[in-house]
This record gives structure tokens, C-alpha cells and sequence, in this order.
């Protein structure tokens, strides 16, 4: 369970035992219910995290609301969009193993998450995570109920595939971002779960050093 759970959910007990002490005690049970609640809700169960090169998983449970190609940074990219109601675990991952090149915290409004402008106009948080000569974006975008983005990495920091990286308190949305030849292995409507969900396939690339150290063991074979 994430920390925050604790303090709510005893906030709430807390607030219980006194209306126990002073009042009846069927004035202590919507207090009852809410800390139930708040443990449920800041749940953080283990997930298998996909080996499969090239994965980008899914940075948290939810909704796949939008798959769509985007203009981003002058560039076009496949941008996967994630609705998370109150029902669902609100734990964020890192779509990919890599470096976290830019954390960027956009203070903005707190439209309906499922809407469109909410990608550019609601508070946000945006990762940038480069590895194996990729790079995703993802954003922890804040919803109508959600009022506070956690994000627990700096700039520089190396963050495995899969990986907890932080949450966002109560409905909201996360959205991915990754280059165009990528294999989408989702759709609009699917449910997907952080960490554990293949979003889509990059197309491995080969690093430098070692396409160039093949080229010229094959001109040696050649000669």
C-alpha cells in the first residue's frame, strides 16, 4: 500500500474514535467507510513486468480512451491515452527502462480527464525517459477529483522498465508518447494495467559501436 493510505485512512479512524467518545456510534460509520476506502483506494499491488525488447508498458491502470498521432516538440508521435477512475490503482510506472532526461510540472486546470483539452490545459506532470536510443514521454495529468501529482524521480535518475515512479491522487489520466514506428498493441476501450500491459512495440535498434564493428567484420570477410 502507498504511504499516503496510512495517513488517511488513520485521519479517519482517528476522527471515528472521537465521535465514538463523545456521540452514538452510528454518527462513526460514514467515518468508517471513508478510511475503508482510502485503504482500498491507495492500494499498490505487485505486478510481472514484461521482458520483451522494445516493450512500453503502461504507466497505470485504467481506461485506453484515445490512440491517435499527435504533434509534439515540432515531431509526430503515437500518443496513447489513459483514463483512471476512483476504482482503479493510481500507482504511476515508467513506461520504459532509461534516464530521466526532463521533468517538467505544468501548472493548468482540472477538466474532466476523459475530455480532450485536458492533455494541454489540465495540471500535469511530464517525464521524459530515454533508453536504448528511444524516447517516451509520459504525463501524469490531474482529472476533475485529483488536486495533487506525485512524482518521486529527478532528472538523471535511471528508472527500470515497470518501474514505481509516484501517483496522482484520485481520477485522472496518463498519457505515453513514443515515436510513429511503433507496434500499437492496444485499442480505444481495452483495459490495461501499469506496469503489466504491453502498450506498444519499438523496433529495436542496433547501437552504433556495434553496426559499426559488424560492417567491418564483414569487410574483412569480403576481402
Amino acid at each position: 500500500m502507498v504511504r499516503d493510505g496510512y495517513f488517511y485512512g488513520a485521519g479517519c479512524l482517528l476522527a471515528a474514535g472521537v465521535i465514538l467518545w463523545l456521540a452514538a456510534w452510528p454518527y462513526a460509520i460514514p467515518l468508517l467507510l471513508l478510511a475503508a476506502f482510502f485503504l482500498w483506494f491507495f492500494r499498490d499491488p505487485e505486478r510481472h513486468i514484461p521482458t520483451l525488447l522494445g516493450a512500453v508498458v503502461s504507466p497505470g491502470d485504467g481506461k485506453v480512451t484515445d490512440v491517435s498521432l499527435v504533434t509534439a516538440g515540432g515531431s509526430p508521435l503515437n500518443r496513447i491515452s489513459i483514463f483512471l477512475s476512483v476504482f482503479d490503482v493510481h500507482v504511476n510506472r515508467s513506461p520504459i527502462a532509461g534516464v530521466i532526461r526532463d521533468v517538467r510540472y505544468q501548472r493548468g486546470k482540472f477538466l474532466n480527464a476523459m475530455g480532450a483539452h485536458s492533455a494541454d490545459q489540465n495540471e500535469q506532470n511530464i517525464v521524459t525517459v530515454q533508453g536504448d536510443g528511444r524516447t517516451v514521454i509520459f504525463k501524469q495529468i490531474a482529472g476533475l477529483i485529483a488536486r495533487r501529482i506525485v512524482f518521486n524521480f529527478k532528472v538523471g535518475d535511471h528508472l527500470a522498465c515497470g518501474q514505481r515512479v509516484g501517483l496522482i491522487k484520485f481520477g485522472s489520466r496518463v498519457d505515453v508518447l513514443f515515436d510513429r514506428d511503433a507496434a500499437i498493441q492496444v485499442k480505444p476501450g481495452d483495459r490495461v494495467k501499469g506496469g503489466a500491459t504491453v502498450l506498444a512495440l519499438l523496433p529495436v535498434r542496433q547501437p552504433v559501436a556495434q553496426s559499426v564493428a559488424a560492417t567491418r567484420a564483414g569487410e574483412r570477410e569480403a576481402h
